[in-house]
Parts: C-alpha cells; sequence; structure tokens
C-alpha cells in the first residue's frame, strides 16, 4: 500500500461528501425536487476536475500537491 494512498482516499471522500452536500443545498434552496441533487452535484463535481486540473496536479483532477498525489512517479515526488 503507497503511503500516499490514504491522502488520495480522504481528498476523494471529501470532495464527493461536499458536492452531494451541496447537490442537496442547491435542490432545497431552489425549492425544486431531491432528484435533482444527483446531476447538481455531477456539475459540481466535473467543474471541480476541471478546476483542480489547472491547480492540482497539472493533468489530473487531484487537488492534491505533487507530493502528495499517487500519481506522481517517485522520483518527482523526491524532487529528483
Amino acid at each position: 500500500m503507497s503511503n500516499k494512498l490514504p491522502y488520495d482516499i480522504l481528498e476523494r471522500s471529501g470532495w464527493t461528501g461536499v458536492e452531494a452536500a451541496l447537490g442537496v443545498l442547491i435542490t432545497d434552496l431552489a425549492d425544486i425536487s431531491l432528484w435533482w441533487a444527483a446531476p447538481a452535484a455531477l456539475g459540481l463535481a466535473s467543474a471541480k476536475s476541471w478546476v483542480a486540473g489547472r491547480i492540482g496536479r497539472r493533468g489530473t483532477g487531484s487537488t492534491l500537491p505533487e507530493t502528495h498525489d499517487p500519481a506522481t512517479p517517485p522520483s518527482l515526488a523526491r524532487g529528483i
């Protein structure tokens, strides 16, 4: 098990929880059916991934820095 995997798991589950909660909040505030929470969360997840691809590790949807992102090859993570 990679020592970076817990960071990846926490990042993914944390963002999923935030996106789901915001989807429910949006539907509640807009006074529309709760069934629209899933598409709203999907839109938020897509937007987050697009932004993360520009501010997190380039070319991924991760918001983790390169030193904690499991997709970073070990030689780059150590700064070699």
